[in-house]
């Protein structure tokens, strides 16, 4: 295993990768609608407004392979499958709702931010 010194993020560093997953905004949108329970593939499409089946899919794998979801096939027919937080997906959930109420608290500022920033952009000289 690669060391990683904190706060360098070297190249090589596997914490780079873990990070890039967490900050997904499909990842934290997944784990805030599968928060109540277990889904079916389907359902966790239909709640997310946008999202493409080849986008979930990809996203759905590398949270599999992160060991923050589980994955179960639910012998019907058709096959259905149906994922869930594993415990240790479970522990973004704080961070996660922290991160959606500031972004909801603050919002209007930002948005007031963007306004002012995309106002000075034609006389902007950089």
């Amino acid at each position: 295993m690669v060391e990683c010194r904190h706060q360098r993020f070297a190249v090589d560093c596997p914490s780079r990768v873990l990070i890039d997953q967490i900050a997904d905004k499909w990842t934290m949108m997944v784990l805030t609608v599968l928060d109540d329970g277990p889904l079916r593939f389907n359902e966790i499409k239909r709640r997310l407004e946008g999202v493409s089946q080849k986008a979930l899919t990809q996203c759905l794998r590398r949270l599999e392979r992160n060991g923050l979801l589980s994955r179960r096939v639910i012998p019907v027919s058709p096959v259905a499958v149906e994922y869930e937080i594993t415990p240790l997906g479970r522990g973004l959930q704080a961070p996660f709702k922290a991160l959606y109420g500031w972004t909801m608290a603050n919002l209007a500022e930002v948005e007031e931010a963007r306004r002012a920033y995309d106002a000075q952009i034609p006389r902007r000289v950089d």
